[in-house]
């Protein structure tokens, strides 16, 4: 029985009645970190895990989820939903029906029984995938048209506001938009994006390095204020400039003594990998692969001296992988302090590349690493339950 058919079965043994099934998928970035919230540009794609969501209208205002990652089931009603989150996993649901409520939607009360694959804690936006399925599910049962990128903003909105989350709009984008077998190069500033073919010889490996540092989320907020002090001070001499996607590295190297060393390192790395995410789609376009292993690498060694925010284990991952048999590239991935890295690696020897670098891996660290060979994937879908194959 695949996936869609198992998620009824399981509904109807909660809720009594048949539904139906939506998916949406976590993601990975390629290369362009911490551009996002500079207004610069991303390439992700989406991947083979998922979360399923499973739904039935009822004749009521109430939404009903019941959560099998968390065994757990909460109730609230549409007409009278909290103005915040209170921590638990339920303000990820329940901050998408408040966000399309907001936003002048009118979701109708429904049971919903998820069940997520994407791996918890480890960087692949499993608060994206939850966030896009049942936005999606609940738009469909509702009969409301569903325009994904107007979706993308309402679930990145329900993180930013209900949640308290300042995420970039790369994750739910991706997960709406996502195309099998493709990366999305995205401007996160006009939300124009191109669809960039990732070819069939390369498998995504990303590599869990089983750590997140307690202070990460305290540097991710100053990098931030960071690169926006950055900004102000360009501004005095570059008045035209609205965020360091603006700035280009001439620019910035002409007007470096208007910044502190630490400003000025920030601002390289946000303005150098603008460039190199849209090098790699360009070498992805024209089939030029084997550039993307020094923007790879030179993009990892920028989030690690000018940024700062790599650490020992994602270095020695890093370097592990460097030396491994069918590399194209590798980098840490996410916004850092632990979390996994991105290797693009040959197809014919990946399995024996994760065997490799996860026996080299705790050997080093004594940390046992969980290792993902995946595809592009395809985003957020309803699925027929005619479908007899898993997904």
């Amino acid at each position: 029985m695949d996936k869609a058919h198992a998620l009824v079965e399981k509904f109807r043994a909660q809720f009594g009645t048949t539904a139906s099934v939506y998916r949406a998928p976590g993601r990975v970035n390629l290369i362009g970190e911490h551009t996002d919230y500079n207004e610069g540009f991303v390439l992700p794609a989406a991947i083979g895990f998922s979360c399923w969501v499973a739904i039935a209208p009822r004749e009521d205002r109430k939404l009903v989820v019941r959560s099998e990652n968390f065994e757990a089931t909460v109730e609230v009603d549409l007409d009278k939903l909290p103005g915040r989150g209170s921590g638990a996993w339920s303000d990820y649901p329940v901050g998408v029906a408040w966000a399309l409520v907001h936003a002048g939607n009118h979701p109708r009360g429904a049971n919903l029984y998820i069940a997520g694959d994407v791996p918890l804690g480890s960087g692949l936006s499993s608060s994206a995938a939850i966030e896009v399925s049942v936005g999606y599910a609940l738009l469909e049962i509702a009969k409301e048209a569903i325009d994904r990128t107007q979706l993308a903003l309402l679930c990145q909105r329900a993180e930013n506001e209900f949640v308290g989350a300042r995420c970039g709009i790369m994750d739910q984008f991706i997960s709406c938009h996502g195309r099998a077998g493709h990366a999305l190069l995205l401007d996160c500033r006009t939300l124009e994006f191109q669809l960039v073919q990732v070819p069939q010889k390369i498998h995504l490996v990303i590599c869990n390095t089983m750590v997140k540092h307690e202070h990460g989320a305290g540097e991710y907020n100053a990098r931030r204020a960071e690169c926006e002090e950055g900004v102000r001070l360009l501004r005095e001499v570059l008045p035209g400039i609205r965020a360091l996607r603006d700035v280009s590295p001439t620019e910035l190297e002409n007007h470096r003594g208007q910044l502190s060393g630490t400003i000025y390192k920030r601002c390289l790395h946000v303005v150098t990998e603008n460039e190199r995410a849209q090098k790699a789609a360009a070498a992805f376009r024209t089939g030029e692969i084997g550039a993307l292993g020094k923007l790879m690498a030179d993009s990892h060694r920028s989030l690690r001296d000018d940024f700062e925010v790599s650490c020992r284990e994602l270095d020695v991952m890093v370097e592990i992988a460097s030396r491994q048999r069918g590399l194209y590239g590798a980098r840490m991935t996410g916004g850092g302090f632990g979390g996994c890295t991105i290797n693009l690696v040959d197809a014919n020897e990946s399995a024996e590349f994760g065997k490799r670098v996860a026996a080299e891996y705790e050997a080093a660290t004594k940390l046992r690493p969980d290792i993902y060979i995946c595809e592009a994937g395809q985003g957020a879908e309803a699925i027929p339950l005619d479908v007899t194959s898993a997904r």
